[in-house]
Protein backbone atom coordinates (compact mmCIF):
# COMPACT_ATOMS: atom_id res chain seq x y z
CA UNK A 1 0.00 0.00 0.00
CA UNK A 2 2.88 2.51 0.59
CA UNK A 3 4.51 1.58 -2.42
CA UNK A 4 1.08 2.36 -4.11
CA UNK A 5 1.04 4.97 -2.50
CA UNK A 6 4.27 6.62 -3.45
CA UNK A 7 3.63 5.95 -6.70
CA UNK A 8 0.19 7.61 -6.94
CA UNK A 9 1.42 10.92 -5.32
CA UNK A 10 4.65 11.35 -7.81
CA UNK A 11 4.04 15.13 -9.69
CA UNK A 12 2.96 15.47 -12.71
CA UNK A 13 4.97 17.68 -15.74
CA UNK A 14 2.14 20.24 -14.77
CA UNK A 15 2.55 19.96 -10.92
CA UNK A 16 6.07 20.51 -11.02
CA UNK A 17 5.85 23.80 -13.62
CA UNK A 18 2.64 25.34 -12.35
CA UNK A 19 3.68 28.70 -10.72
CA UNK A 20 4.33 29.24 -14.79
CA UNK A 21 1.29 28.33 -16.11
CA UNK A 22 -0.77 30.06 -13.40
CA UNK A 23 1.00 32.96 -13.96
CA UNK A 24 0.04 32.88 -18.08
CA UNK A 25 -3.12 32.59 -16.43
CA UNK A 26 -3.29 35.74 -14.51
CA UNK A 27 -2.02 37.55 -17.62
CA UNK A 28 1.09 38.00 -16.05
CA UNK A 29 3.13 37.24 -18.76
CA UNK A 30 6.31 39.26 -17.83
CA UNK A 31 6.27 37.23 -14.22
CA UNK A 32 5.63 33.90 -16.41
CA UNK A 33 8.55 34.89 -18.37
CA UNK A 34 10.84 34.55 -15.60
CA UNK A 35 9.41 31.80 -13.73
CA UNK A 36 10.16 30.09 -16.97
CA UNK A 37 13.67 30.31 -17.06
CA UNK A 38 14.57 29.64 -13.75
CA UNK A 39 12.47 26.40 -13.84
CA UNK A 40 14.91 23.22 -13.41
CA UNK A 41 12.99 21.06 -14.79
CA UNK A 42 12.35 22.87 -18.57
CA UNK A 43 15.67 23.82 -18.62
CA UNK A 44 16.70 19.80 -18.67
CA UNK A 45 18.31 18.53 -21.94
CA UNK A 46 15.34 16.23 -22.49
CA UNK A 47 12.72 19.05 -22.39
CA UNK A 48 14.64 21.77 -24.58
CA UNK A 49 11.67 21.48 -27.61
CA UNK A 50 8.95 21.94 -24.82
CA UNK A 51 11.35 25.04 -23.23
CA UNK A 52 11.61 26.69 -26.41
CA UNK A 53 7.85 26.46 -27.76
CA UNK A 54 6.82 27.94 -23.98
CA UNK A 55 9.39 30.94 -24.48
CA UNK A 56 8.73 31.56 -28.21
CA UNK A 57 4.97 31.42 -26.82
CA UNK A 58 5.16 33.83 -23.79
CA UNK A 59 7.84 35.90 -25.48
CA UNK A 60 4.95 36.61 -28.20
CA UNK A 61 2.56 37.36 -25.33
CA UNK A 62 4.84 40.24 -23.91
CA UNK A 63 5.19 41.65 -27.40
CA UNK A 64 8.60 40.47 -28.02
CA UNK A 65 7.97 39.01 -31.46
CA UNK A 66 11.62 39.30 -32.59
CA UNK A 67 12.86 36.56 -29.71
CA UNK A 68 9.73 34.80 -30.03
CA UNK A 69 10.95 33.96 -33.19
CA UNK A 70 14.20 33.05 -32.30
CA UNK A 71 13.00 30.53 -29.90
CA UNK A 72 10.44 29.09 -32.19
CA UNK A 73 12.85 28.82 -35.25
CA UNK A 74 15.31 26.52 -32.58
CA UNK A 75 12.28 24.46 -32.16
CA UNK A 76 11.60 23.91 -35.64
CA UNK A 77 14.95 23.22 -36.01
CA UNK A 78 14.77 20.62 -33.47
CA UNK A 79 11.77 18.79 -35.00
CA UNK A 80 13.49 19.31 -38.40
CA UNK A 81 16.38 17.30 -37.32
CA UNK A 82 14.50 14.52 -35.12
CA UNK A 83 14.55 14.13 -31.26
CA UNK A 84 14.94 10.64 -31.69
CA UNK A 85 18.28 8.35 -31.50
CA UNK A 86 19.41 5.14 -30.31
CA UNK A 87 19.92 6.42 -26.70
CA UNK A 88 16.43 7.96 -26.30
CA UNK A 89 14.50 4.56 -27.16
CA UNK A 90 16.91 3.00 -24.65
CA UNK A 91 16.31 5.03 -22.38
CA UNK A 92 12.60 5.07 -22.57
CA UNK A 93 12.75 1.23 -23.09
CA UNK A 94 14.31 0.67 -19.85
CA UNK A 95 13.36 3.84 -17.33
CA UNK A 96 10.01 5.55 -18.35
CA UNK A 97 8.84 8.01 -21.67
CA UNK A 98 9.30 10.62 -19.50
CA UNK A 99 12.99 10.18 -19.16
CA UNK A 100 12.54 10.96 -23.57
CA UNK A 101 13.32 13.88 -25.68
CA UNK A 102 10.20 15.47 -25.66
CA UNK A 103 9.12 15.37 -29.17
CA UNK A 104 5.85 17.10 -29.63
CA UNK A 105 2.58 16.53 -29.91
CA UNK A 106 1.99 16.49 -33.90
CA UNK A 107 -0.53 19.15 -33.58
CA UNK A 108 1.83 21.29 -31.72
CA UNK A 109 4.15 21.44 -34.57
CA UNK A 110 1.36 23.03 -36.86
CA UNK A 111 1.06 25.43 -34.22
CA UNK A 112 4.71 26.59 -34.36
CA UNK A 113 3.96 27.91 -37.91
CA UNK A 114 1.38 29.69 -36.34
CA UNK A 115 2.97 31.80 -34.02
CA UNK A 116 5.96 32.01 -36.28
CA UNK A 117 3.53 33.41 -39.44
CA UNK A 118 1.71 36.10 -36.75
CA UNK A 119 5.31 37.43 -35.30
CA UNK A 120 6.76 37.67 -39.42
CA UNK A 121 4.11 39.53 -40.04
CA UNK A 122 3.79 41.63 -36.86
CA UNK A 123 7.19 42.66 -37.95
CA UNK A 124 6.31 43.63 -41.61
CA UNK A 125 8.36 40.62 -43.04
CA UNK A 126 5.48 39.35 -45.57
CA UNK A 127 8.38 37.26 -47.02
CA UNK A 128 8.96 35.08 -44.24
CA UNK A 129 5.46 34.93 -43.53
CA UNK A 130 5.19 33.25 -46.77
CA UNK A 131 7.95 31.14 -45.92
CA UNK A 132 5.82 29.78 -43.04
CA UNK A 133 3.27 29.27 -45.53
CA UNK A 134 4.99 27.34 -47.62
CA UNK A 135 5.77 25.02 -44.09
CA UNK A 136 2.30 24.24 -43.63
CA UNK A 137 2.25 22.69 -46.84
CA UNK A 138 5.24 20.33 -46.09
CA UNK A 139 4.16 19.58 -42.16
CA UNK A 140 0.97 18.55 -43.95
CA UNK A 141 2.84 16.67 -46.07
CA UNK A 142 4.86 14.95 -43.09
CA UNK A 143 2.03 13.95 -41.37
CA UNK A 144 -0.02 12.35 -43.92
CA UNK A 145 3.16 10.21 -45.03
CA UNK A 146 3.07 9.61 -41.34
CA UNK A 147 -0.30 7.79 -40.97
CA UNK A 148 -0.86 6.79 -44.42
CA UNK A 149 -3.35 9.37 -45.05
CA UNK A 150 -5.99 7.41 -42.99
CA UNK A 151 -9.05 9.32 -42.73
CA UNK A 152 -9.45 8.13 -38.99
CA UNK A 153 -5.83 9.79 -37.89
CA UNK A 154 -5.32 13.47 -37.30
CA UNK A 155 -3.01 13.29 -40.94
CA UNK A 156 -3.64 17.29 -41.91
CA UNK A 157 -4.48 20.59 -40.12
CA UNK A 158 -7.67 22.52 -41.87
CA UNK A 159 -6.89 25.64 -39.49
CA UNK A 160 -3.25 25.89 -40.62
CA UNK A 161 -4.46 25.60 -44.12
CA UNK A 162 -6.69 28.31 -43.63
CA UNK A 163 -4.40 30.70 -42.30
CA UNK A 164 -2.08 29.58 -44.98
CA UNK A 165 -4.45 30.63 -47.38
CA UNK A 166 -5.10 34.18 -45.49
CA UNK A 167 -0.89 34.44 -45.44
CA UNK A 168 -1.09 34.33 -49.14
CA UNK A 169 -4.32 36.50 -49.70
CA UNK A 170 -2.21 39.30 -47.47
CA UNK A 171 0.48 39.20 -49.97
CA UNK A 172 -2.36 39.19 -52.95
CA UNK A 173 -1.56 36.00 -54.32
CA UNK A 174 -5.30 34.90 -54.99
CA UNK A 175 -4.08 31.93 -56.82
CA UNK A 176 -1.87 29.92 -54.03
CA UNK A 177 -4.90 31.37 -51.59
CA UNK A 178 -7.62 29.43 -53.33
CA UNK A 179 -5.83 26.54 -53.34
CA UNK A 180 -5.08 26.48 -49.38
CA UNK A 181 -8.05 27.45 -49.21
CA UNK A 182 -9.97 25.05 -51.29
CA UNK A 183 -7.52 22.15 -49.33
CA UNK A 184 -8.75 23.20 -45.85
CA UNK A 185 -12.46 23.01 -47.39
CA UNK A 186 -11.51 19.54 -48.75
CA UNK A 187 -10.81 18.53 -45.19
CA UNK A 188 -13.71 19.49 -44.19
CA UNK A 189 -15.89 18.06 -46.37
CA UNK A 190 -14.25 14.68 -45.93
CA UNK A 191 -15.60 14.57 -42.65
CA UNK A 192 -19.32 13.55 -41.73
CA UNK A 193 -21.27 16.88 -41.28
CA UNK A 194 -18.25 18.72 -42.14
CA UNK A 195 -17.26 18.77 -38.90
CA UNK A 196 -12.77 18.45 -37.57
CA UNK A 197 -12.60 17.30 -34.52
CA UNK A 198 -15.09 19.34 -32.68
CA UNK A 199 -15.03 22.48 -35.36
CA UNK A 200 -17.44 22.75 -38.12
CA UNK A 201 -16.50 24.54 -41.47
CA UNK A 202 -16.68 28.11 -40.78
CA UNK A 203 -18.96 30.50 -43.12
CA UNK A 204 -15.99 32.61 -43.97
CA UNK A 205 -13.96 29.96 -45.10
CA UNK A 206 -16.74 29.17 -47.23
CA UNK A 207 -17.63 32.47 -48.77
CA UNK A 208 -13.26 32.65 -48.95
CA UNK A 209 -12.90 30.29 -51.01
CA UNK A 210 -15.61 31.01 -53.39
CA UNK A 211 -14.27 35.03 -53.64
CA UNK A 212 -10.62 33.26 -54.67
CA UNK A 213 -12.44 31.66 -57.51
CA UNK A 214 -14.00 34.33 -58.13
CA UNK A 215 -11.06 36.42 -58.68
CA UNK A 216 -9.17 33.74 -60.19
CA UNK A 217 -11.61 33.61 -63.04
CA UNK A 218 -12.37 29.78 -62.23
CA UNK A 219 -15.68 29.79 -62.92
CA UNK A 220 -16.44 25.74 -62.65
CA UNK A 221 -15.09 25.62 -59.45
CA UNK A 222 -16.94 28.65 -58.00
CA UNK A 223 -19.89 26.67 -59.11
CA UNK A 224 -19.13 23.87 -57.15
CA UNK A 225 -18.81 25.53 -54.61
CA UNK A 226 -22.23 27.27 -54.51
CA UNK A 227 -23.24 24.01 -55.17
CA UNK A 228 -21.82 22.22 -51.95
CA UNK A 229 -22.69 24.99 -49.69
CA UNK A 230 -26.21 25.77 -51.32
CA UNK A 231 -24.81 29.49 -51.01
CA UNK A 232 -24.88 32.05 -53.75
CA UNK A 233 -22.02 34.16 -53.64
CA UNK A 234 -22.29 37.68 -53.82
CA UNK A 235 -18.73 39.79 -54.20
CA UNK A 236 -17.51 42.84 -52.36
CA UNK A 237 -15.01 44.29 -52.36
CA UNK A 238 -13.03 45.59 -48.74
CA UNK A 239 -13.62 49.78 -48.02
CA UNK A 240 -10.57 51.67 -48.39
CA UNK A 241 -8.96 50.59 -45.00
CA UNK A 242 -8.80 46.99 -45.83
CA UNK A 243 -9.74 44.27 -43.33
CA UNK A 244 -8.69 42.33 -40.18
CA UNK A 245 -8.52 39.23 -39.15
CA UNK A 246 -8.86 38.83 -35.05
CA UNK A 247 -7.93 36.10 -33.51
CA UNK A 248 -8.99 34.92 -30.26
CA UNK A 249 -6.94 32.38 -28.73
CA UNK A 250 -9.56 31.57 -25.39
CA UNK A 251 -8.91 29.42 -22.23
CA UNK A 252 -6.06 26.82 -21.71
CA UNK A 253 -4.87 23.32 -23.62
CA UNK A 254 -5.64 20.40 -21.11
CA UNK A 255 -3.38 19.32 -18.61
CA UNK A 256 -2.21 15.97 -18.95
CA UNK A 257 -2.28 13.52 -15.88
CA UNK A 258 -1.14 10.57 -15.19
CA UNK A 259 -3.42 7.51 -14.28
CA UNK A 260 -1.96 4.66 -12.57
CA UNK A 261 -2.74 0.90 -12.21
CA UNK A 262 -1.37 -1.17 -9.53
CA UNK A 263 -2.07 -5.33 -10.47
CA UNK A 264 -0.71 -8.12 -8.19
CA UNK A 265 -0.46 -11.86 -9.26
CA UNK A 266 -3.23 -13.65 -7.15
CA UNK A 267 -4.83 -17.42 -7.18
CA UNK A 268 -7.86 -17.42 -8.82
CA UNK A 269 -10.90 -19.77 -7.60
CA UNK A 270 -9.47 -22.46 -10.24
CA UNK A 271 -6.19 -22.94 -9.28
CA UNK A 272 -4.83 -20.35 -11.98
CA UNK A 273 -3.22 -17.43 -11.23
CA UNK A 274 -4.57 -13.59 -12.22
CA UNK A 275 -3.49 -10.34 -12.19
CA UNK A 276 -5.86 -7.99 -10.34
CA UNK A 277 -5.80 -4.35 -9.34
CA UNK A 278 -6.98 -3.33 -5.54
CA UNK A 279 -10.57 -3.37 -5.77
CA UNK A 280 -10.60 -6.36 -7.75
CA UNK A 281 -12.75 -5.33 -10.08
CA UNK A 282 -9.96 -5.83 -12.75
CA UNK A 283 -8.71 -10.01 -13.86
CA UNK A 284 -5.95 -10.55 -16.08
CA UNK A 285 -5.87 -13.98 -16.30
CA UNK A 286 -2.15 -15.56 -17.17
CA UNK A 287 -1.45 -18.18 -19.61
CA UNK A 288 -0.12 -21.56 -17.78
CA UNK A 289 2.41 -21.44 -20.98
CA UNK A 290 4.03 -17.80 -18.76
CA UNK A 291 4.27 -19.08 -15.56
CA UNK A 292 5.14 -22.51 -13.71
CA UNK A 293 1.93 -23.50 -11.85
CA UNK A 294 3.74 -26.03 -9.80
CA UNK A 295 6.92 -23.55 -8.90
CA UNK A 296 5.43 -19.88 -9.07
CA UNK A 297 5.06 -19.02 -5.56
CA UNK A 298 2.43 -16.24 -4.37
CA UNK A 299 5.20 -14.71 -1.60
CA UNK A 300 7.01 -13.99 -5.02
CA UNK A 301 4.62 -10.90 -4.28
CA UNK A 302 4.72 -10.20 -8.44
CA UNK A 303 3.32 -7.01 -9.19
CA UNK A 304 2.85 -4.96 -12.40
CA UNK A 305 2.41 -1.03 -12.44
CA UNK A 306 0.69 0.22 -15.40
CA UNK A 307 1.32 4.73 -16.08
CA UNK A 308 -0.88 6.00 -18.64
CA UNK A 309 -1.22 9.60 -19.69
CA UNK A 310 -4.54 11.60 -19.97
CA UNK A 311 -6.02 14.56 -20.65
CA UNK A 312 -7.70 16.70 -17.99
CA UNK A 313 -9.84 19.56 -19.76
CA UNK A 314 -10.73 22.90 -18.37
CA UNK A 315 -13.22 24.41 -19.83
CA UNK A 316 -12.80 28.48 -21.07
CA UNK A 317 -14.23 31.53 -18.50
CA UNK A 318 -15.39 32.92 -21.63
CA UNK A 319 -17.82 31.07 -23.89
CA UNK A 320 -18.64 34.05 -26.51
CA UNK A 321 -17.49 37.42 -27.49
CA UNK A 322 -18.42 40.39 -30.04
CA UNK A 323 -16.30 43.12 -31.57
CA UNK A 324 -18.29 45.82 -31.92
CA UNK A 325 -17.76 48.92 -34.47
CA UNK A 326 -19.74 51.41 -35.97
CA UNK A 327 -20.26 49.89 -38.62
CA UNK A 328 -21.40 46.70 -36.80
CA UNK A 329 -21.16 43.71 -35.15
CA UNK A 330 -18.85 41.08 -35.83
CA UNK A 331 -19.31 37.41 -34.56
CA UNK A 332 -16.31 34.68 -33.90
CA UNK A 333 -16.07 31.64 -35.26
CA UNK A 334 -14.33 28.77 -34.31
CA UNK A 335 -11.29 27.84 -36.56
CA UNK A 336 -9.70 25.15 -34.15
CA UNK A 337 -10.86 23.43 -31.27
CA UNK A 338 -7.47 22.59 -29.29
CA UNK A 339 -8.87 20.72 -26.40
CA UNK A 340 -10.55 18.04 -28.89
CA UNK A 341 -7.34 17.32 -30.72
CA UNK A 342 -5.45 17.10 -27.72
CA UNK A 343 -7.77 14.64 -26.59
CA UNK A 344 -8.84 12.53 -29.62
CA UNK A 345 -5.06 12.32 -30.99
CA UNK A 346 -4.26 10.46 -27.49
CA UNK A 347 -7.00 8.40 -28.20
CA UNK A 348 -5.47 8.03 -31.63
CA UNK A 349 -2.38 7.04 -30.86
CA UNK A 350 -3.44 4.60 -27.37
CA UNK A 351 -2.63 1.35 -29.12
CA UNK A 352 0.89 2.33 -30.23
CA UNK A 353 1.94 3.87 -26.52
CA UNK A 354 0.30 0.67 -24.79
CA UNK A 355 2.22 -1.26 -26.46
CA UNK A 356 5.23 0.68 -25.74
CA UNK A 357 4.55 0.31 -22.21
CA UNK A 358 3.86 -3.39 -22.22
CA UNK A 359 7.21 -4.03 -24.01
CA UNK A 360 9.03 -1.48 -21.28
CA UNK A 361 7.35 -4.09 -18.26
CA UNK A 362 8.82 -7.35 -20.45
CA UNK A 363 12.08 -5.99 -19.87
CA UNK A 364 11.71 -5.35 -16.37
CA UNK A 365 10.18 -8.22 -15.73
CA UNK A 366 12.64 -10.41 -17.45
CA UNK A 367 15.62 -9.27 -15.73
CA UNK A 368 13.43 -9.32 -12.31
CA UNK A 369 12.72 -12.93 -12.99
CA UNK A 370 16.09 -13.91 -14.33
CA UNK A 371 17.59 -12.72 -11.50
CA UNK A 372 14.95 -14.92 -8.90
CA UNK A 373 15.56 -18.13 -10.65
CA UNK A 374 19.60 -17.44 -10.75
CA UNK A 375 18.96 -17.24 -6.79
CA UNK A 376 16.97 -20.57 -7.27
CA UNK A 377 19.64 -22.43 -8.94
CA UNK A 378 22.65 -20.75 -7.38
CA UNK A 379 23.72 -23.96 -5.65
CA UNK A 380 24.98 -24.54 -1.82
CA UNK A 381 25.96 -20.99 -1.47
CA UNK A 382 23.31 -19.40 0.36
CA UNK A 383 24.15 -16.03 0.62
CA UNK A 384 24.97 -15.98 -3.19
CA UNK A 385 20.78 -17.22 -2.61
CA UNK A 386 19.99 -14.23 -0.82
CA UNK A 387 21.89 -11.81 -2.79
CA UNK A 388 20.17 -12.77 -6.08
CA UNK A 389 16.49 -12.85 -4.78
CA UNK A 390 17.37 -9.61 -3.23
CA UNK A 391 18.26 -8.58 -6.46
CA UNK A 392 15.34 -9.70 -8.08
CA UNK A 393 12.81 -7.98 -5.29
CA UNK A 394 14.99 -4.65 -6.01
CA UNK A 395 14.10 -5.12 -9.67
CA UNK A 396 10.42 -5.71 -8.40
CA UNK A 397 10.30 -2.23 -6.66
CA UNK A 398 12.66 -0.56 -9.21
CA UNK A 399 9.95 -1.54 -12.26
CA UNK A 400 6.89 -0.21 -9.91
CA UNK A 401 8.68 3.09 -8.74
CA UNK A 402 10.13 3.80 -12.23
CA UNK A 403 7.03 3.20 -14.39
CA UNK A 404 5.80 6.78 -15.52
CA UNK A 405 3.95 8.07 -17.92
CA UNK A 406 4.90 11.29 -20.28
CA UNK A 407 2.49 14.00 -18.87
CA UNK A 408 4.50 16.74 -21.14
CA UNK A 409 2.36 19.07 -23.10
CA UNK A 410 2.19 22.47 -24.60
CA UNK A 411 0.46 23.59 -21.50
CA UNK A 412 0.07 27.21 -22.72
CA UNK A 413 -1.60 27.16 -25.82
CA UNK A 414 -5.29 28.58 -26.05
CA UNK A 415 -8.20 25.87 -25.62
CA UNK A 416 -9.56 27.23 -28.68
CA UNK A 417 -8.84 29.48 -31.53
CA UNK A 418 -11.80 31.87 -32.71
CA UNK A 419 -11.84 34.70 -35.51
CA UNK A 420 -13.32 37.29 -37.48
CA UNK A 421 -13.28 39.34 -40.07
CA UNK A 422 -13.46 42.98 -39.42
CA UNK A 423 -13.66 45.33 -42.49
CA UNK A 424 -11.61 48.79 -41.70
CA UNK A 425 -11.75 52.31 -42.45
CA UNK A 426 -8.73 54.38 -44.01
CA UNK A 427 -7.37 55.66 -40.73
CA UNK A 428 -8.16 54.90 -37.03
CA UNK A 429 -10.35 52.30 -36.06
CA UNK A 430 -11.66 51.94 -32.70
CA UNK A 431 -12.59 48.53 -31.92
CA UNK A 432 -14.96 47.13 -28.78
CA UNK A 433 -14.31 43.71 -27.62
CA UNK A 434 -16.95 42.83 -25.41
CA UNK A 435 -16.20 39.15 -23.82
CA UNK A 436 -19.67 37.14 -21.76
CA UNK A 437 -18.81 34.19 -19.14
CA UNK A 438 -21.08 31.60 -18.61
CA UNK A 439 -22.24 32.88 -15.06
CA UNK A 440 -23.23 36.11 -16.64
CA UNK A 441 -20.10 38.19 -15.97
CA UNK A 442 -18.67 40.55 -18.76
CA UNK A 443 -14.94 42.06 -19.62
CA UNK A 444 -14.13 44.83 -22.54
CA UNK A 445 -11.71 46.22 -23.90
CA UNK A 446 -10.84 48.80 -26.92
CA UNK A 447 -8.34 48.49 -29.14
CA UNK A 448 -6.89 51.02 -31.65
CA UNK A 449 -6.18 49.54 -35.13
CA UNK A 450 -5.07 52.05 -38.44
CA UNK A 451 -6.15 51.04 -41.38
CA UNK A 452 -4.35 50.88 -44.26
CA UNK A 453 -5.80 48.95 -47.65
CA UNK A 454 -4.20 45.52 -46.20
CA UNK A 455 -5.39 42.77 -44.76
CA UNK A 456 -3.80 42.71 -41.20
CA UNK A 457 -3.92 39.96 -38.33
CA UNK A 458 -4.28 40.26 -34.50
CA UNK A 459 -4.35 37.54 -31.87
CA UNK A 460 -6.21 38.62 -28.57
CA UNK A 461 -5.80 35.73 -25.79
CA UNK A 462 -8.24 35.15 -22.95
CA UNK A 463 -6.15 32.29 -21.32
CA UNK A 464 -8.55 31.78 -18.60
Amino acid sequence: MLLIVFVCSCASYHDRVASYYRKIAEGNFQAAENDLTKNPLLKKPRNKLLYLMELGRVSQLNGNYEASNRYLNEADRLLEIGLGNTKDAIVGALVNPMTQNYKGEDFEKFMVHYYKALNYIYLNNTEEAIVEARRITLQSQIQADKHNEKSNRYSQDAFSLMLQGLIYEHDRDVNNAFIAYRNAVEVYLKQKDSTYYNTHIPASLKYDVMRMAYLNGFESELQRFETIFNMPYKHYQPGPGGELVLFWENGLAPIKRQEDLVFSLVEGSSGDFVFTNAAGTILIPIDRDVYDHNKTRLNDVHSVHIAYPTYISKPAYFSDAVVKMDSGDFYFEKAEDINALALETLKQRFGKERGKTLTRLAIKKGAEYALKESAKGSGKNGKDNAVLEGLGFGVQLYSLLSEKADTRNWQSLPNQILYTRVPLVLGENKLTLQFSASDGSTRSDTLTLKGDGSLQFLSYPTLR
